[in-house]
């Protein structure tokens, strides 16, 4: 039997990735007390890492945003990992952050980044509403457009 939000994702048509590994010298995530930590996740695009470019110059806000939303479809697999494949156990998405790989002039970064917030608030609901930020970068690993990392409230 799915659980609430595994039927909801069912609803949505999301089928949640792998978590992906570590690829450095850091773990995906970390639980300590009723939080987890949920680090850095970039978008994939056929298993490598994608959109690469920036916000401004490469690409599109839509572009960003759907990079964004596809980085929060990775910070949901980690913490599905997190909460033992139940993602019932959370609480509430208390912060995302968002960081956007831009040309200097560019100003939307808030845009970009509603990708993955709105997601969170489809999957969630009100439980999914977040305080955020979202932070224009030079540069990101392995040239990626967007990168985004979550703080969770579990059970």
């Amino acid at each position: 039997m799915l659980g609430r939000i595994d039927a909801r994702l069912n609803e949505l048509s999301i089928a949640l990735p792998a978590a992906p590994a570590a690829v450095a010298n850091y773990v995906p995530w970390v639980r300590t007390g009723s939080l987890v930590f949920v680090s850095g996740q970039v978008a994939m695009q056929d298993g490598k890492p994608g959109p690469k470019g920036k916000l401004g110059r490469e690409l599109t806000v839509d572009q960003g945003a759907a990079a964004a939303r596809t980085c929060c479809l990775s910070l949901l697999a980690q913490l599905k990992a997190a909460c033992d494949g139940d993602l019932d156990r959370v609480v509430r998405c208390v912060k995302l952050i968002g960081f956007v790989a831009s040309t200097e002039d560019f100003a939307d970064h808030s845009k970009v980044v509603n990708g993955a917030s709105d997601l969170m608030v489809a999957v969630f609901g009100d439980a999914g509403r977040h305080a955020r930020s979202s932070v224009g970068v030079y540069t990101l690993p392995m040239g990626v457009a967007v990168e985004v990392e979550g703080t969770f409230e579990v059970k």
